[in-house]
């Protein structure tokens, strides 16, 4: 057979080859009742309630009235606020138009100016890009420092436009403390605003660990020395159990020979600890779709993918957990699910 023959024969073998694990694919999403990879999406990226969905179809049309009644609804649950703005924010970072509208006809709107922070620090990082420090572009690295000093004097004005009891505009500048390089002992006064008008925030003790992650401002000690005692003073159903199998993730990506730890007792009890805290928790938790996710992955690294099909099951269409950070969400997210499933059975 001739070289570009052979070349073809390979390519026509890895078609079918592609084909086939395609059809088996969705055969076993067929059989197990899971959402198609092609309706999968990210966690968060589209809101689950129909007003908020309205609001924010709303919004990309220009009117920024519905999103303003939706973000000032008056409900005092600040980490499910946060989430409910983030979706607002990420459309503020590629069209203002209807936020800059927002914000001259209420000037004084705590909302209003929190989205505007939220979407500078968002723009920002998208400037810089996800990848290392030694990677990000001259050109990246100055106007992501450009726009994140803007998010800074935004989210002064955020602080100073927010209820006294408001955490939100403190978490917000979790992504600028990383961003500039506070120390530790700015953090600590940073983080001291949050958890004195919120001790339990869902995300601001996410962000809190990717401050002390070795990554970026601290080391793994610092990091499960943080996750630790958050945890130790969390109530049951807080789903901060779900901070040391992301530091867990953040430690195994840094250093590929701590996989190990996956196997470990320390990890299989962080795991249970972490299943028990779900089921305590609140079903409208702002973060109980991440949390399964960050199970489900912890699950089947731990040698237990069967038990990974309930929290695959509940989390529906939404793609949430480390799965997030790959270049191809859906499809490794999927490649997960199934070999869940085959586990189960």
């Amino acid at each position: 057979m001739s070289h570009p023959l052979l070349i073809v024969a390979v390519l026509v073998l890895l078609i079918r080859l592609g084909l086939w694990l395609n059809k088996r694919r969705k055969s076993t999403e067929a059989l197990t009742g899971l959402v198609p990879q092609a309706e999968l999406v990210e966690a968060g990226s589209e809101p689950a309630d129909p007003a908020a969905r309205a609001a924010l179809d709303a919004a990309r049309a220009g009117d920024w009235r519905p999103a303003a009644a939706l973000l000032s609804d008056g409900a005092t649950d600040w980490s499910a606020r946060y989430v409910r703005m983030s979706p607002f924010s990420d459309l503020a970072a590629t069209d203002d138009t209807w936020l800059r509208q927002w914000r001259q006809e209420q000037p004084d709107s705590s909302e209003a100016a929190q989205v505007h922070a939220d979407a500078l620090v968002k723009l920002a990082w998208e400037i810089r890009t996800g990848k290392y420090a030694s990677e990000v572009t001259r050109e990246q690295a100055t106007g992501f420092h450009r726009v994140l000093q803007e998010a800074a004097e935004a989210s002064q004005e955020a602080i100073r436009l927010a209820p006294a009891g408001d955490p939100n505009p403190w978490v917000i500048q979790q992504a600028i403390a990383m961003g500039q390089g506070w120390s530790h002992e700015r953090y600590h006064e940073l983080w001291a605003e949050i958890v004195a008008r919120e001790p339990h925030h869902y995300t601001g003790h996410t962000g809190a660990l990717q401050y002390w992650c070795a990554k970026w401002r601290g080391s793994n000690e610092l990091m499960h020395e943080f996750a630790d005692k958050a945890i130790a003073g969390a109530p049951a159903g807080s789903l901060l159990t779900v901070l040391k199998l992301r530091a867990a993730w953040e430690e195994v990506m840094r250093d590929k020979t701590a996989v190990s730890l996956y196997r470990s007792t320390e990890f299989t009890a962080t795991l249970d600890a972490a299943l028990a805290d779900l089921e305590a928790a609140d079903p409208d938790h702002p973060g109980i779709v991440g949390a399964r996710g960050w199970i489900a992955y912890g699950l089947i690294q731990n040698g237990r993918p069967a038990q990974a099909m309930n929290q695959f099951r509940r989390m529906g269409r939404e793609i949430a957990g480390p799965w997030i950070y790959y270049g191809n969400p859906a499809a490794v997210f999927a490649a997960a699910r199934t070999k869940a499933a085959r586990a189960a059975g």
